[in-house]
């Protein structure tokens, strides 16, 4: 149980080449623009030091990492949010993903042509964002609609909802996405139905040469500062050398990246700075013969936390039995912790904490 990420960017900006890195999947990749008319999916385990450790202490027969589910979307080109390209399309795919990793190309390849003919990060990012806007503002156009018109019908008691939409299209027009207008959390839940694009978090990929990996980048650095002023995150990728490297067997990949000098994989830094970004964290169960990673965001209660493995645990919650993994660590067994006291029982509205083992206690 991870998340979806949808991959976007403008066509060329090495969108497949970056999801073929990340998921071994083998998205075909060309250059011209839609290339990923269908979307290209792939599900990929999220890498665990804590799991492998835990593991390797109590020796399950299965052990299962958490997933992180990538989804390469066709090309946005301007004028999407009216049809242009594969315009609806691709609005239609980027609506269902959790966060949205969005790439920017920050190479120049005489060989790879731009979509507009001149290199601009800044205004690469300006045109994908102004298309999702529009496409947001249209969306919130059709709801007031729909809801004046229940409205005139003797339908009343829809009032806040439409002051919140009308809230909602007065922010887009001007320029606003729907994460920085400042909504509580009844108010994102009442947004939930239509799933707002520019709700979601974005996480900035600057895709860079090898020869600008290590080194300092105009363009990079106007990718940064326009995360650093959208609240959000950048992180800096090769995509050709990343799929080179994934190419590689494992032992290879650890050697090629010290040659480097590079601590991570581009899969682990996007994961880590997702993560972050999302407000992620993992717990661990440990039941029969698995031992198990979940992602749940942080501030999860025990009770939705057991609701994520299934809802009948939720339904019939009793208990949780929480360790927390640096007491794990220091005690080196399951058995040891439980003798030193070390496991809390914790009721349904316990903040599950990123690393516990928890065991849920539950009766349908």
């Amino acid at each position: 149980m991870g998340f979806r990420c949808g991959i976007i960017g403008l066509p060329n900006v090495g969108k497949s080449t970056i999801f073929n890195a990340l998921t071994a999947a083998g998205a075909e990749v060309a250059n011209y623009p839609f290339c990923t008319i269908n979307p290209n999916i792939g599900i990929v385990s999220v890498p665990d030091p804590r799991l492998e450790y835990i593991a390797g202490i109590i020796h399950p027969p299965k052990v299962t990492f958490t997933t992180m589910e990538f989804v390469d979307i066709a090309g946005l080109v301007k004028g999407a949010s009216r049809g242009e390209g594969l315009g609806n399309k691709f609005l239609g795919n980027i609506r269902d993903v959790d966060a949205i990793v969005h790439v920017v190309r920050c190479f120049d390849d005489p060989d790879v042509a731009h979509v507009h003919g001149v290199m601009d990060p800044a205004g690469d990012i300006e045109v994908v964002g102004m298309e999702l806007l529009l496409a947001d503002l249209e969306t919130a156009e059709k709801r007031i609609q729909k809801l004046e018109k229940s409205a005139r019908g003797g339908d009343k008691g829809n009032r806040s909802e439409r002051e919140l939409y009308h809230r909602v299209r007065e922010a887009l027009g001007r320029g606003v996405p729907v994460r920085n207008i400042g909504l509580n959390l009844e108010e994102e839940m009442m947004l939930r139905e239509v799933n707002f694009i520019t709700a979601k978090k974005v996480l900035y990929v600057a895709n860079v040469g090898e020869s600008e990996l290590k080194g300092e980048s105009g363009y990079v650095a106007a990718v940064e500062e326009i995360a650093r002023s959208a609240e959000s995150e950048a992180i800096v990728i090769c995509g050709d050398m990343e799929a080179e490297i994934a190419a590689l067997p494992e032992e290879d990949r650890r050697e090629f990246f010290e040659d480097l000098g590079l601590r991570e994989s581009g899969l682990q830094k996007l994961i880590r700075t997702g993560y972050n970004l999302l407000g992620l964290i993992t717990f661990y169960t440990t039941v029969g013969s698995e031992l198990r990673a979940w992602t749940i965001p942080e501030g999860t209660s025990a009770s939705h936390a057991a609701g994520k493995i299934h809802t009948d645990m939720e339904r019939g919650f009793i208990r949780a039995e929480v360790l927390r993994y640096e007491d794990f660590v220091r005690v080196g067994s399951m058995s040891a912790t439980k003798e030193k006291g070390l496991v809390g029982i914790e009721g349904k509205e316990h903040p599950i904490g990123d690393g516990d083992i928890v065991h849920f206690r539950f009766n349908v």
